[in-house]
């Protein structure tokens, strides 16, 4: 079985991307080579079976070595650019407020990245909720049929770029 990946590539501002490509070379350089001291500081204490200190470590490196891919598919596929146009047209890299199913709701479209340390909410435009609106104009109302398999209706109150 193959698949091929005919994912859009996500939207990132200038500022998310270099934030990220530090996190990258940071792990990639230094935090690899600090996992590997780590590794082998334990191995010297002896049987690896019983050796805490061992498989800790090997498992962030595990975790480390996930999150290197990660991000360099992000950043090798990623769209870097301004935010998007002041249109009132839903696209990534909007701050949306909709009325979901009744509650009001403001959310980031796009990736989490680029919301980096805050927390408000993000929708991929992949997720069924982001694809049901991306292309939607302010005071759109519209409906889209969630996991869940129900109907959802949305009315977008307004899109606004995303200043971070």
């Amino acid at each position: 079985m193959s698949t091929t990946n005919s994912a859009p590539a996500a939207w990132l501002t200038q500022e998310a991307f270099d934030r990220l490509k530090a996190e990258l070379d940071h792990l990639s350089g230094p935090g690899r080579a600090e996992i590997v001291q780590k590794i082998e500081a334990a191995r010297q204490e002896g049987d690896l079976k019983e050796n805490g200190g061992y498989h800790a470590a090997k498992e962030e490196q595990g975790k480390i070595e996930a999150r290197i891919r990660q991000l360099t598919a992000l950043l090798r596929d990623a769209h870097v650019g301004e935010s998007p146009a002041d249109d009132g047209i839903v696209e990534p890299g909007m701050l949306v407020v909709a009325r979901i199913a009744g509650d009001e709701e403001t959310f980031l479209l796009g990736s989490r990245e680029i919301a980096g340390d805050s927390d408000l909410d993000v929708f991929s435009e992949k997720s069924p909720l982001g694809a049901a609106i991306v292309g939607h104009k302010e005071g759109a109302k519209l409906s889209y049929t969630a996991p869940n398999g129900k109907d959802i209706t949305v009315e977008i109150l307004s899109a606004k770029p995303y200043a971070g």
